[in-house]
């Protein structure tokens, strides 16, 4: 028998240059789980329409069962002349039952089998990112407890701005990470849908019954069109686009921690076995942990850049460049699942530096807005107040002093309606508890979705 599941038509063997350069099992060998999977259904079905004797069914759901367990434990030897994963597989059992084991193949070719394979793989994988990420939503949810009542400086353009409750902040990187699972768990119903009896790209005239397969392998439907199938990556794309997305959070987290760490910020302190020392400065102590994740972001971005080139312009219906989408996507689930998985302890582990945060929470005129939005109360008009606090606040710097340390004949200065009541808003606690708008800072608003979130997580 040729080594090649398609050498009839051919004079002479493969060139070895080729044989090197086109394997593929070196990768796609960890489909091999789903593509036991994806037989075994298919051997079912062939038996259910009588393509297969309910013995020979037999035979090749034993066989390639005890393929799968000799592989999990490490005892099947790939052969790169085989080609791929699905080939290997198949060569194997064929040499264990005989011509049963050419019957498989019935009604199917590797390019639907490749995609069902891949969609199971890919699913496996959004059910496992599901799970780590709710795991850091829960890290980041018990820091809101852990920190209830700390303020922090909010920031826009990098300049401070508000304050906000350091539980606000925590639960602003849960609202992200929700709606990364929403992400994923949305395109896990786009992958959920079973190419495999398309066959090449036209279907087959083998009478099989696809949705039998379907309802086996938990898929929510079939492809509809089998040149469409054949060709069809998208929901390798989409995988890449929402691991890139949830890679964009964590490095953005990790970009402000990283910040926090440093001596000029000090609002931060990582666990000891999250950081890494100096060969040379033995002061040191460096958050490569957080830094490996904001860096890391770059091979995901990279990854998706290469699989939407990878598909331009790619006609109907397979081409062998589709090979070229696994490990592409095999990178990013690995390395997202690794930060993931990273971020979790460092989360919990990590301590604010209260005293430090506490002791220049008043530097930067946080409060210059809620002292804006009083005037505006009052019946000043927004544009006039600004102007008025923007000039109360120039006034502070050139003293170098707090609006609350200001006289009480500088504000009615400003305004009339300034009077003694303004030092009632003035200060940072102050400022947190006048917000009043829904998913605002406010105290009372924060701790109810401090609660809410306990609840959704459990």
């Amino acid at each position: 028998m040729s080594d090649k599941p398609w050498g009839g038509a051919f004079e002479q063997p493969t060139d070895q240059l080729l044989e090197k350069f086109s394997e593929s099992v070196s990768f796609d060998h960890r489909l091999y789980a789903q593509d036991i999977r994806g037989s075994i259904a298919h051997a079912r079905m062939l038996a259910a329409v009588g393509v297969l004797t309910g013995e020979e069914r037999d035979q090749i759901v034993e066989g390639l069962a005890t393929i799968g367990e000799e592989i999990a434990a490490g005892q099947f030897a790939f052969r790169t002349s085989l080609e791929d994963v699905h080939m290997n597989i198949e060569r194997v059992l064929t040499e264990r039952i005989g011509d049963v084991g050419r019957k498989l193949h019935t009604g199917r070719s590797r390019n639907d089998q490749v995609s069902t394979d891949f969609r199971l793989w890919i699913r496996d994988a959004i059910d496992h990112l599901d799970h780590l990420a709710k795991n850091l939503q829960r890290a980041f949810v018990h820091r809101a407890t852990l920190d209830e009542g700390v303020i922090l400086p909010g920031y826009t353009h990098m300049q401070r701005a508000q304050p906000v409750l350091a539980a606000h902040y925590w639960l602003a990187y849960v609202e992200k990470l929700e709606r990364d699972r929403q992400r994923l768990a949305d395109c896990r119903r786009r992958v959920n849908q079973l190419p495999l009896g398309t066959a090449a790209l036209a279907g087959t005239t083998i009478p099989i019954n696809r949705q039998m397969v379907a309802d086996e392998l938990e898929f929510e439907g079939v492809v509809a069109n089998s040149l469409d199938s054949s060709s069809d990556r998208d929901f390798a794309l989409e995988f890449g686009f929402v691991l890139t997305q949830i890679s964009l959070h964590l490095s953005g987290w990790a970009e402000e921690w990283i910040l926090w760490c440093t001596t000029e910020f000090g609002f931060l302190k990582l666990p000891d076995a999250f950081c890494t020392g100096s060969s040379i400065m033995p002061q040191k102590k460096n958050p490569d942990g957080v830094e490996l994740i904001r860096g890391k972001t770059a091979r995901v971005v990279g990854n998706l850049q290469a699989l939407i080139t990878l598909v331009k312009g790619l006609p109907l219906a397979y081409n062998r460049d589709l090979q070229e989408d696994k490990e592409r996507v095999f990178d990013s689930f690995d390395t997202v699942a690794a930060c993931l998985e990273l971020a979790t302890p460092m989360v919990a582990g990590a301590e604010l530096q209260r005293e430090n945060i506490a002791a220049g929470i008043d530097r930067g005129y946080l409060d210059a807005t809620t002292l804006m939005e009083y005037l505006i109360t009052a019946g000043v008009p927004q544009r006039t107040a600004h102007e008025l606090i923007g000039k109360l606040v120039g006034t502070a710097m050139k003293k170098n002093c707090r609006l609350a340390d200001l006289d009480l004949a500088e504000f009615t200065a400003a305004h009339e309606l300034l009077d003694d009541n303004v030092y009632e808003v003035l200060g940072v606690r102050r400022a947190v508890e006048a917000f009043k708008s829904l998913g605002s800072t406010n105290p009372a608003l924060v701790a109810e979705q401090v609660e809410a979130w306990k609840q959704r997580l459990t």
